[in-house]
């Protein structure tokens, strides 16, 4: 079967992704995520998959599983594993609305992922209206918390894959039409500044405040980074009162490096930050960890596949290792050939300004269609 003959259709795509952009799940809200996760559990549904609702955890919500039909149900196949998680609060579709400008659809989330999400259910759709029956079982597993770093829904993941010969994820593509064959070592950690209070009018020689040693800590971190390894901050929350000097104050930092023994140096330093400045007491303590991916031969030969299909379309297939991570990193550290960044290609991601190239729907769904017609 050629993909390329399949009717694959951009235009009908966004029609059908406005639903899935418009209902807004940021990572925090359950009941957001949990709705978003009912839209694309009924769409499933109606393609005939069987849906199986996992609960949530730790906070978040839960996941969906869906199997589709198929004559070797239950042995390895090829699972599609994508997040219905956005960095986007609600109410970000007032200010990031659904606009069209030519090739461009605008929207939260659009990009990161669920445009990747939504073609890799029309190109199972597209191949179960041609009454093709792949070579494989395909599973498809939608998760809550990847934009915070997975930490309730790895092992699902990991359980999932380890049940799968393939593993394709259709998160944001690259620039220059590549997709990710490897990924970095991303550390999460959590920081906590403990001081003194005092009041801030007429005792403020007396306070030792947290926010000052926080932000002291804050330009440490930053100027930790080299080009080995990443340091930053990107949350922060201090004190309650403008007038008491602050007793606390706490924050998350990020880590990322291409090799995991550069990331472990990393957390060395991270964590050697913890003591005692000036009667404030500074803690560091690690969060959330992706383990580095570097691809096998199994990954390069799934590459390769793809670059093959995606010449049928009359474009050239490109890979690369990628920062940012995804859960592929899990994936893919475990061994099991991974394919990512699968999913529409667009830019600017996590802003008000993220969108994707319309005519990329049909040209990814086309790929993963060609990707699950031939994997054996």
């Amino acid at each position: 079967m050629n993909p390329a003959n399949l009717p694959f259709d951009s235009e009908a795509m966004l029609r059908g992704l406005r639903e899935w952009v418009e209902c807004e799940s940021p990572t925090w809200n359950v009941n957001a995520v949990n709705k978003m996760l009912d839209i694309a559990a009924r769409d499933m549904a109606v393609m005939g998959a069987t849906i199986e609702r996992i609960a949530g955890r730790q906070g978040f919500a839960g996941c969906i599983r869906a199997r589709f039909p198929h004559p070797k149900q239950g042995e390895p196949g090829i699972l599609i594993a994508g997040h219905m998680d956005t960095v986007h609060p609600i109410g970000t579709i007032e200010k990031l609305k659904w606009r069209r400008e030519g090739n461009r659809c605008y929207g939260p989330g659009i990009f990161d992922m669920k445009g990747g999400n939504y073609l890799s259910l029309e190109a199972i759709r597209q191949l179960m209206r041609a009454a093709f029956t792949t070579p494989l079982p395909i599973t498809v597993l939608f998760t809550p918390d990847e934009e915070v770093g997975t930490p309730s829904s790895r092992d699902i993941i990991e359980a999932e894959a380890a049940r799968n010969k393939y593993v394709l994820v259709p998160e944001p593509g690259k620039p220059d039409n590549c997709v990710v064959t490897g990924r970095y070592a991303i550390a999460r950690f959590n920081l906590e500044a403990t001081g003194r209070p005092s009041h801030a009018g007429s005792t403020l020689s007396s306070g030792r405040s947290a926010i000052r040693e926080m932000a002291r800590q804050i330009l440490a971190i930053d100027a930790m980074t080299t080009d080995d390894c990443t340091f930053s901050v990107g949350i922060v929350h201090g004190g309650q009162w403008v007038n008491c000097v602050a007793t606390t104050c706490t924050g998350e930092a990020l880590s990322m490096a291409k090799r995991q023994a550069d990331l472990d140096r990393g957390v060395e330093k991270m964590l050697a930050l913890s003591g005692v400045t000036n009667d404030v007491t500074f803690t560091v303590t690690r969060g959330v960890t992706r383990p580095v991916w570097e691809p096998n031969a199994g990954t390069i030969r799934l590459y390769e596949k793809a670059r093959e299909i995606a010449k049928t379309f009359g474009t050239e297939l490109r890979h690369c290792s990628s920062g940012g991570g995804s859960d592929g990193n899990f994936t893919g550290a475990m061994g099991i050939p991974t394919l990512d960044g699968l999913g529409a290609r667009g830019a600017n991601a996590h802003t008000l300004d993220e969108y994707i190239e319309i005519d990329s729907l049909a040209e990814r769904g086309g790929l993963l269609a060609g990707l699950m017609a031939t994997l054996e």
